[in-house]
């Protein structure tokens, strides 16, 4: 392999200045991009669905658990699929493995769940053995044709009003090799992360940057985080750690 240049920490740090400009170029890009899908229109789902869960038969609605907002993975752990039945196909373990802690969204109203054509016994099987947590649904009826992953893996994202449930964003192929972090599906969904620096349309929930984040086991136990926290004077060129 051709190395590159050799340099003095003076010019590396040049280097790396010359690439920040760029960096931040892609940052506010991403940005911008994820305000345009917070404006995409929505599409009203008129069909009834059916999922066999943890809990036994659920439609779509039973899917949100209560929450504003669903993001949908259709997962291939199906019989047939390679892997099959000791593994999901391997992109999509994958994903699997880089879903950050699920509490995190259901924070910001937003629930996260997969979807495959195996039976849940197999579901939860698996699931033990790889130590993934996230809920996992098994597909009874049209869903994946109906949403665009039938064929080939997928991420849906859906907001509901009441009962009326509403597609809002789908994104596939390498779209989808992105996803895994708490802001990479916010940024998907039709509210966004839902904090106040956010470009979004008038009337969208939105809190202090920071200020809702909390320890994945103390959401709705106790209010320090939100107490504590200090917004960022950038929050989209900053860490946003807030450590200090």
């Amino acid at each position: 392999m051709k190395t590159p240049p050799i340099v003095t920490p003076e010019e590396w740090e040049a280097a790396r200045l010359e690439l920040l400009v760029k960096e931040k170029e892609l940052t506010r890009a991403r940005d911008a991009m994820a305000a345009q899908r917070r404006r995409m229109p929505w599409l009203a789902v008129e069909r009834e669905y059916a999922f066999d869960g943890p809990a036994g038969r659920a439609s779509l609605l039973d899917l949100f658990e209560g929450r504003r907002q669903l993001i949908v993975y259709r997962a291939f752990f199906d019989p047939g699929v390679d892997g099959w039945p000791d593994h999901p196909c391997r992109g999509c373990s994958m994903v699997a493995d880089q879903v950050a802690h699920v509490a995190h969204l259901n924070a910001r109203d937003t629930t996260l769940v997969f979807a495959s054509r195996a039976p849940q016994a197999d579901i939860r099987r698996v699931k033990e053995r790889m130590g993934w947590t996230m809920p996992w649904y098994t597909l009874t009826d049209g869903f994946d044709a109906d949403f665009g992953v039938d064929e080939w893996h997928g991420t849906n994202a859906f907001i509901r009003d009441g009962d009326r449930v509403f597609r809002t964003y789908f994104v596939n192929n390498r779209g989808d090799e992105a996803l895994g972090s708490t802001w990479s599906y916010l940024d998907m969904t039709a509210l966004g992360r839902q904090e106040e620096w956010e470009d979004s349309p008038e009337g969208h929930p939105q809190t202090p940057p920071y200020a809702w984040w909390n320890w994945h086991d103390s959401y709705g136990k106790d209010t320090a985080a939100s107490e504590t926290a200090e917004p960022a004077e950038d929050p989209q060129g900053s860490s946003g750690c807030g450590c200090r």
